[in-house]
């Protein structure tokens, strides 16, 4: 909800629609009752007007209730919960519309049945507890189904760039120096640049970059690596170019306060990928590369280079273009991390355009495939090493197959730990034309799961836990089979 103006003209179109149908009346016997139009009275119920006094009389005594029943902004029980849903940060932040969704018709929905939807949204926000879903990743959550809506791929902002391009005659790509980035921000927006010690502060290593709007400054953590600035310099030029203004001003913590800024800050690193790699060039050599016989780690690791000296940045610029450019449109991205002197695989980010089965992130601290080229490279890494390498991945549980092509690397701006970017095309009639390389001898087809603990894999030598999701579903399914046995057994 926008205002405290909105929340009151949707409450009293529920409550008008709540008196109404105590009545069994339709809204053609209400206009007959009143003399009011069908569509007026429609347009107050949806919460899209707030009628005049004469009229709210009108109604109440058309309705044989008081003028207090329906203008008073306090709910009965069958409503009392769309107080809380109605003024809550789902609806006041969340913008419906990106997901082509009317405010007023989700409503109108939820007021046909409230005690039925009040019980289901209880039962999300439990579940929510449960797996410890808090604000923050229901938001990423609901900015990741909103990239994956549109296949991640922003044509507006892509035009932006190139307009940008054009007007400061930037040469894109890895050379695209950060002094030219800052001089820009400096000249045309205003911004005083400067590095500071952020450990100083207590932050140690976990703050890149900290905007202070009252002054236009940016402040810079001294440690941050040459590919690391430049993405941070191209970024705040999309908040401009853009004319982003609510926004995070921490990176890459950021400290939120409202879903625009998540979003926001989305477009903005947007339009940064895109500026720092152009999508003409990289489209053109993708395309040679995938047209190859042989799978030659090496050249993969050309391709990148040719472009950044940031895999990570690379790999999610793939997911703009793969689907909208090259027609290649299941597929999934995942960055994975694994600590120092620690086993245990998180899933950082992670995208899934079109297919939905897997891999995916989990949330109950089970165990990721170690098949999965991504973990294997993690564990394969040395010291200062960039490892990449491709697999077939064959989900033998849900009869899929993905080409995965995976870089791992130390993280620069970290105590030591090491992150995996990997790239997953789901593999059917139309994708395997696309890949020349995808029957090359040096690429294996490995058989994997999703978590050890749901894994049917019987002689996996790597599982770090026994299948016991997977045993209960067999035991829940025996169940129901000797249930069903029983059951015909006493009605023959």
């Amino acid at each position: 909800m926008n205002s405290e103006s909105d929340f009151i003209k949707t409450v009293f179109g529920l409550k008008l629609k709540q008196q109404r149908q105590k009545k069994n009346w339709s809204l053609q016997d209400l206009a007959v009752k009143t003399g009011l139009s069908k569509s007026y009275l429609n347009e107050i119920e949806n919460g899209k007007k707030y009628p005049k006094h004469d009229k709210i009389i009108q109604l109440s005594e058309a309705l044989s209730c008081t003028f207090d029943d329906l203008v008073s902004t306090k709910l009965d029980k069958s409503l009392a919960p769309f107080n809380e849903i109605l003024q809550s940060d789902f609806f006041k932040e969340v913008p419906l519309e990106l997901f082509g969704i009317n405010k007023n018709n989700l409503i109108s929905i939820i007021s046909d049945a409230p005690k039925k939807v009040t019980a289901f949204i209880n039962a999300l926000i439990e579940i929510s507890q449960n797996y410890n879903l808090g604000k923050e990743r229901f938001y990423f959550a609901v900015l990741r189904s909103f990239q994956e809506l549109y296949d991640n791929y922003f044509p507006e902002i892509e035009e932006k760039v190139d307009l940008f391009t054009r007007e400061n005659q930037l040469q894109p790509g890895k050379d695209l120096k950060s002094d030219i980035l800052e001089a820009i921000l400096a000249e045309k927006f205003s911004y005083t640049i400067q590095s500071e010690d952020f450990e100083k502060y207590g932050t140690l290593d976990n703050l890149r970059s900290l905007f202070i709007p009252e002054k236009k400054l940016l402040l810079l953590n001294q440690k941050l690596e040459k590919d690391q600035k430049t993405f941070i310099l191209a970024k705040e030029i999309g908040f401009n170019v853009l004319e982003l203004k609510n926004r995070p001003n921490t990176y890459s913590w950021l400290d939120f306060g409202s879903f625009e800024e998540i979003l926001n800050n989305f477009y903005a690193s947007y339009f940064a990928g895109a500026l720092l790699i152009s999508k003409e060039p990289v489209i053109e050599k993708t395309a040679e590369f995938f047209q190859q016989n042989t799978w030659e780690p090496k050249n993969f690791e050309s391709l990148i280079s040719s472009f950044t000296h940031s895999p990570e940045t690379f790999y999610y610029r793939l997911t703009n273009i793969l689907s909208a450019e090259m027609g290649i449109k299941d597929l999934f991205y995942l960055c994975l991390v694994k600590k120092k002197n620690s086993d245990k695989i998180q899933i950082l980010k992670e995208l899934h355009l079109n297919h939905q089965q897997a891999p995916h992130a989990n949330a109950m601290n089970e165990h990721y495939c170690r098949r999965w080229i991504a973990v294997k490279n993690l564990g394969d890494l040395k010291e200062n090493e960039t490892l990449t390498d491709a697999q077939v991945s064959h989900y033998k549980d849900q009869g899929i197959s993905y080409l995965v092509i995976s870089t791992s690397q130390k993280n620069p701006f970290s105590d030591g730990s090491n992150r995996s970017y990997c790239l997953g095309i789901l593999l059917n009639s139309q994708t395997i034309k696309k890949i020349g390389f995808i029957k090359s001898p040096s690429l294996k087809t490995i058989n994997v799961g999703v978590t050890c603990e749901s894994c049917s894999i019987a002689d996996c030598e790597v599982r770090q836990a026994p299948p016991v999701r997977l045993e209960k579903e067999h035991f829940n399914m025996s169940m129901k089979s000797s249930v069903e046995k029983i059951r015909k057994r006493f009605e023959n």
